[in-house]
């Protein structure tokens, strides 16, 4: 994201002094307004991104290895109403103790040099030891993090809070402890410090950290249900995107990734600053190397018997990182096998090779998310929404990535050779359930209570109970990009969520959270479904003679639904019973 700030469109002018224009007020919004279609040399010319110093890797990683070069700057996009703090539109660093209440000054914005500032300086990098310069790090990084979520290789789509409110509040130095959490209740993340004067760690200043942490905050804005959760695997998924989108975000950086292209000559296995998550507050509070790491062999049958969400989630970031791994080798082999057989001139290059994996893995990493169900994700749901996700957007595979993907995730427990089979039969990229209305998706999609209307007279098709106090989760549209930078089919997603009582006892109940994701095309095609049942389908079937259509395969999918609906209400007392502290729910971190 770093570059030259040298204009080459100036270098010839005809002997003539190249014009320039008084970047207003007036003119910064008019080009506000059409960013999105600008290219990021025009983008930094025009002054609509900034850069910003940041600390990029754990402080301690650069004192044992100054090769990593953790100074860099992040261009990072100006945006109308941004005031000290720093205070955005998605963002506000508020630097108050929890624990004594004592608010230090904020970092200062001077809207003439479009800068953070204090005492009139600048806070660049040669200004890490004070609090302000922590503020705007940290304030940096989140807006980067926000725009890798938001963007068309990623969601594709504007992403909301897990809360009422647009503004996610950041406290920098939260306090003295060895912690740093999102917290949903507070609308917050918080980053504490431990350690002495000579010694002292800065949560903040680690971006595996803070990258982790608002990982949390994005999956809970879009999946509020996971955190309420009583299952182990859904809360150690949580943990999986915060170590997983570390990783991504780690190597993003231009400067970051040539340096580890440089010392491990395209092996990726070899970085082991890339695999293992914040070094510094690893060994500092844990006693160990590091965190977690995402090199790792773990399979589900190793956490089988696990309560403990951190435990469970190596087994998927390790399986992630396999996969980048794997898709790296391969792109770095046909690299030397497109030039050794004179198909190009172009050298390999690990740093190319590093690059382009990035980016594919960004998209099968984020992208599936949409795809996955609104309560209860377990690894098996990701590992099959991560393979339909690049069935949807390369259906031809010519290099067989589902079949990579397929063997890893097979290897390490997350599917069997039945899905296998499966997912090899067919690869359509849509299908018909004979749901009403589909094609009038113009209609129904423009609102939650249209879209409930759409659910409501499917209930029979879609198997939701027909006495569900059914409820539209979230609503929206996505424009995203696939292999090569080519433009995804739009789609529309459609969450839907009811719960049903469970017993305890004689006098307590349990809410068993059923629902699901529906994804359909622009014309009303059904592009994947992820669906939790609930256990009341069998009470239809009893009392109300459902289903009232007669087609086998409607009758098949209903018992199938009510078996897989009771599974989960026992699942769910057995998970209760198990860990009786199971009903906290609202916070999350490492």
């Amino acid at each position: 994201m770093s570059g030259s700030s040298e204009d080459p469109a100036a270098a010839d002018t005809g002997g003539s002094a190249p014009t320039t224009v008084e970047l207003t007020p007036s003119l910064s919004l008019d080009l506000y307004a059409v960013a999105a279609h600008l290219d990021l040399d025009a983008l930094r010319k025009l002054q609509l991104v900034l850069p910003f110093d940041v600390i990029l890797q754990d402080p301690l990683v650069l004192r044992e290895n100054p090769a990593l070069a953790s100074d860099d700057r992040f261009d990072v996009r100006w945006e109308p109403g941004l005031l000290d703090g720093p205070t955005s539109a998605r963002f506000a660093v508020v630097d108050r103790d929890r624990t004594t209440g004592v608010v230090r000054p904020a970092a200062v914005w001077d809207a003439g040099r479009r800068r953070f500032v204090k005492g009139g300086e600048v806070l660049d990098v040669s200004r890490r030891d004070e609090p302000e310069f922590h503020q705007v790090n940290v304030w940096a990084l989140l807006q980067y993090a926000l725009a890798f979520y938001e963007g068309s290789f990623g969601l594709g789509r504007p992403i909301p809070w897990g809360f009422d409110g647009n503004r996610l509040t950041v406290l920098p130095h939260a306090g003295t402890g060895k912690n740093a959490f999102y917290e949903r209740a507070t609308k917050s993340l918080n980053f504490y410090q431990f350690g002495d004067d000579e010694n002292r760690t800065y949560t903040c200043l680690s971006a595996d950290i803070v990258y982790h942490e608002f990982a949390h905050a994005v999956l809970d804005g879009i999946r509020p249900h996971y955190l309420d959760s009583t299952s182990v695997e859904t809360r150690a998924f949580h943990e999986f995107f915060g170590d997983i989108s570390a990783i991504l975000l780690s190597l993003r950086n231009t400067r970051f990734r040539q340096t580890i292209a440089e010392q491990t000559l395209g092996d990726l296995a070899a970085a082991t600053n890339l695999s293992s998550f914040a070094e510094e507050f690893g060994r500092q509070a844990r006693g160990r190397a590091f965190l977690r790491s995402a090199a790792n062999s773990k399979t589900m049958s190793h956490v089988s018997n696990s309560t403990d969400a951190y435990t469970m989630s190596n087994v998927l970031t390790g399986t992630m990182y396999e996969i980048l791994l794997a898709i790296s080798k391969q792109y770095l082999e046909r690299e030397h096998e497109r030039h050794d057989s004179g198909a190009t001139s172009r050298t390999p290059s690990a740093k190319r090779v590093f690059w382009n994996a990035i980016q594919r893995m960004q998209r099968m990493v984020i992208q599936p998310l949409d795809l996955l169900p609104p309560v209860d994700v377990t690894f098996r749901d990701y590992a099959l929404a991560v393979l339909r996700a690049e069935q949807l957007a390369d259906p031809i595979d010519p290099h067989d990535y589902v079949g990579l993907m397929l063997d890893v995730f097979v290897a390490r427990g997350i599917l069997d050779e039945e899905d296998r089979t499966a997912l090899s039969e067919v690869r359509y990229l849509h299908r018909q359930e004979g749901l009403r209305s589909a094609y009038d998706i113009d209609d129904w999609s423009r609102s939650r209570p249209a879209a409930y209307r759409f659910l409501h007279d499917n209930r029979e098709d879609l198997l939701i109970p027909l006495g569900a106090d059914l409820v539209v989760a979230d609503l929206y549209d996505t424009t995203k990009y696939g292999r090569a930078g080519h433009r995804l089919p739009h789609e529309v997603v459609l969450q839907y969520v009811w719960h049903e009582d469970v017993a305890l006892d004689d006098t307590h109940t349990t809410p068993l959270r059923c629902g699901g994701t529906l994804v359909f095309d622009t014309r009303g095609n059904l592009r994947s479904w992820f669906r939790k049942p609930g256990a009341s389908l069998a009470d239809d079937e009893q009392t109300l003679g459902w289903p009232q259509r007669g087609d086998s395969r409607i009758r098949r999918a209903w018992h199938a639904e009510v078996a897989a609906g009771q599974q989960r209400r026992q699942a769910l007392l057995d998970d209760i019973a198990a860990r009786p502290d199971a009903f906290r729910s609202g916070a999350s971190g490492s």
